[in-house]
């Protein structure tokens, strides 16, 4: 038995991961999730027929993202929990193709309800062996290593694409179109096209499509706990009793808190959970005390120190220490076997029992403090000052330096990046990948903080509409902005970026520390040359580049 997975970037050798993941995957893992993509694909091309006669179901929207979301790296890791949902999709592709009998006026009269109660499921060992089938390495000797490579970037794009579109989904925002657009593209991924024009174009859509989940996700998060604003954040804990939250999932991180007041325990957040504490719906709570820890690759050492219990609410998990396997718990679509789950009904008493039982911190450390929640309606509210910073000189350039952090060698380089950014710049970061510097003071330019923390991975979509504001105020394209993007990247939701990014035309951007193992030869000089990407190299040599690029704004005078 084998397997291959090159779907972040720490595969092994930069080549794939052919025994064990670098993540922890096991081979029977790696064939089921191969084997749960292969289906989600059936599912959405039969959804995708079933539109063209204008109907929809819910329950398959909510199984796609799920699904997707369930096989990006970090996620989920025990076979029963993905074999259950390789059964559950039975009767969804059923429902799928019952879909497609029906048309609008008939509906709701004819129903598609499917009971599979008395169907045997097939046996773990079972969906195994029909996974196999599906492996990267067996489609690459059908179809092409390039080819392939091509597929996997859509694949990836959906997968960073879903997870923000299933946050959304739980939150009750749910656009039909976007649902369409997934089962498109991976009623397009079905066909097994080797045309590398058309999966160029279908990379980008899906660049479009993971647009609209950010822009979603940014509706439910501000609707529900109101716009982030620039907060003060305690770094360090005080005494008592304590919950680490972990992830992404800020609703999980709310239902916590409401379970947890008046318990005498203090919730910090961990990881990208970060942003959390910028909400005015979530900082409201006088227990969440602030943030420990750094980014994900940390955990094992930082889980370990930490002296209550953990929550782990979306990807990010590592193989949990023995020291304390016994304090940690999942919820959601994370999974760890052996790791207590907390289910759907979110009660989390077990969480809350572990606290108590734990010591908890002895006493408070010195206070630190870092400032964060620079999302865009913050930014935007003192654009003036920005310009009129820039007009006067103040402000020469600005670099977004941010993406996922890693524990593979060559991050370093974001460090140092950061450090080297001259005094009259500006660093806009976000994701994990900020925890290289996000601890280090670098001033303000007139009242204006050097370094501003937009959010998590998905407010990319703050990032995003920041620079086309600036682009606005200027009048010029944001390709003719004294802007300059570097992005580190990990796993699928950095390649969902990444492709968005590149979907707006932007232009010019350098990624690193490696570049993804299944972007061969000839993708790369096709995105060189369309969109001059460009690997990272050394930190003094890439900013006298980058401050090298020519300003073609139009400074309003």
């Amino acid at each position: 038995m084998s397997m291959f997975c090159y779907q972040c970037e720490q595969t092994a050798r930069g080549i794939g991961c052919t025994t064990r993941g670098v993540c922890g995957k096991d081979e029977t893992t790696a064939a089921l999730l191969d084997l749960l993509v292969a289906i989600t694909k059936e599912i959405s091309s039969a959804a995708e027929q079933a539109a063209s006669n204008g109907v929809h179901d819910e329950k398959i929207d909510d199984f796609v993202l799920r699904a997707l979301f369930a096989t990006v790296t970090n996620v989920d890791f025990d076979p029963e929990r993905i074999a259950a949902l390789i059964h559950e999709s039975a009767d969804i592709r059923r429902r799928a193709r019952c879909l497609i009998q029906m048309d609008q006026a008939g509906k709701e009269a004819l129903g598609c309800e499917v009971d599979l109660s008395s169907a045997e499921e097939p046996s773990i060992e079972t969906l195994v062996e029909a996974g196999r089938a599906h492996s990267i390495e067996r489609r690459r000797d059908r179809l092409g290593a390039t080819a392939v490579g091509l597929q996997e970037l859509i694949l990836y794009g959906l997968k960073g694409a879903a997870s923000y579109a299933h946050h959304a989904f739980l939150l009750g925002k749910k656009d039909p179109k976007l649902f369409a657009d997934f089962h498109r593209s991976l009623a397009f991924l079905a066909t097994e096209s080797t045309e590398v024009a058309l999966l160029l174009d279908e990379a980008l859509r899906v660049g479009k499509i993971n647009y609209r989940a950010m822009e979603l996700l940014d509706e439910a998060h501000t609707e529900t706990f109101g716009n982030p604003e620039p907060t003060s954040v305690r770094i360090t804990p005080i005494e008592g009793k304590a919950i680490l939250v972990s992830g992404h999932d800020l609703k999980d991180l709310e239902t916590l808190l409401e379970q947890t007041e008046g318990r005498d325990i203090h919730v910090y957040t961990h990881g990208e959970m970060l942003p959390g504490l910028a909400y005015p719906g979530l900082k409201k709570y006088p227990h969440l005390a602030g943030n420990y820890g750094g980014a994900w690759q940390d955990q094992r050492r930082e889980f370990d120190e930490f002296p209550g219990a953990i929550l782990m609410t979306t990807n990010c998990i590592q193989e949990p220490k023995d020291s304390y396997q016994d304090r940690i718990f999942t919820t959601g679509l994370v999974a760890w076997p052996g790791v207590r789950h907390i289910g759907e009904g979110k009660d989390f008493t077990p969480v809350i029992e572990a606290a108590l039982a734990e010591e908890g911190f002895a006493a408070a450390l010195p206070e630190r403090r870092i400032m964060i929640g620079f999302a865009a309606d913050a930014v935007l509210s003192v654009a003036d000052k920005v310009v009129e910073a820039v007009r006067a000189g103040k402000i020469r350039h600005f670099f977004l330096i941010g993406g996922c952090d890693g524990a593979k060698s060559g991050r370093n380089y974001f460090t140092e990046l950061a450090l080297q950014v001259p005094d009259d710049c500006v660093i806009l970061t976000l994701a994990c990948g900020k925890y290289r510097f996000n601890k280090m003071e670098f001033g303000e330019i007139d009242g204006i903080p050097r370094l501003l923390d937009v959010g998590q991975c998905n407010d990319a979509y703050s990032a995003i509409r920041i620079v086309q504001a600036l682009a606005e105020a200027f009048r010029c394209g944001v390709n003719e902005l004294p802007l300059s993007l570097v992005l580190s990247w990990f796993e699928q939701k950095a390649v969902a970026i990444l492709l968005t990014l590149l979907s707006l035309g932007i232009k010019g951007m350098r990624v690193g520390p490696s570049l993804p193992a299944f972007f061969t030869e000839d993708l790369l000089e096709v995105l060189a040359d369309q969109f001059n990407l460009t690997p990272i190299s050394d930190p003094e040599h890439d900013i006298r580049a980058m401050l090298g690029k020519k300003w073609a704004a139009k400074v309003p005078y």
